[in-house]
């Protein structure tokens, strides 16, 4: 494991996912935040909430945001490692459409919400898919950056 965070593809991708999702939860707060977000409260939150149930709502806070940019470290060290320096703009994008649909199909339906946000509405699919194309955007153009040097 020591090994695997010494590398380079590892700190890179886990650089950028930590900026990807830090983008894309300044976007959904500020939709949230002038309500032009459908989505009825942030998911990493709803997420800690399913996870750890009704705690004080600072600890359900630092648990959803530990989680939620963990999780984007996660998958952008899992891309660049893949990728090495292969990878460009449309890899990242794909991968925030692969991270999306399981979100869609697993994540959404675990908190009652239905596939693709449909028991509550299904402008929450379109505004998950921006938010997921940000993050895979920013992980692409990381790997642009890194196979140009």
């Amino acid at each position: 494991m020591s090994s695997l965070l010494k590398n380079k593809f590892t700190k890179k991708g886990i650089g950028y996912g930590l900026l990807g999702t830090l983008v894309m939860s300044l976007i959904m707060l500020t939709g949230m935040a002038t309500g032009m977000s459908p989505i009825p409260e942030p998911i990493p939150v709803a997420i800690a909430k399913g996870i750890i149930g009704d705690l004080p709502q600072p600890l359900i806070m630092g648990f959803a945001i530990i989680t939620h940019f963990g999780y984007g470290a996660f998958w952008g060290a899992v891309l660049f490692n893949w990728m090495k320096a292969q990878g460009n703009i449309w890899h990242g994008l794909g991968w925030g459409v692969m991270l999306w649909f399981i979100m869609e199909l697993i994540v959404l339906p675990l908190l009652g919400w239905g596939a693709f946000g449909s028991a509550i509405t299904p402008k929450i699919a379109v505004a998950t898919l921006v938010l997921h194309l940000i993050y895979g955007g920013t992980l692409g153009w990381g790997l642009k950056r890194l196979t140009n040097v």
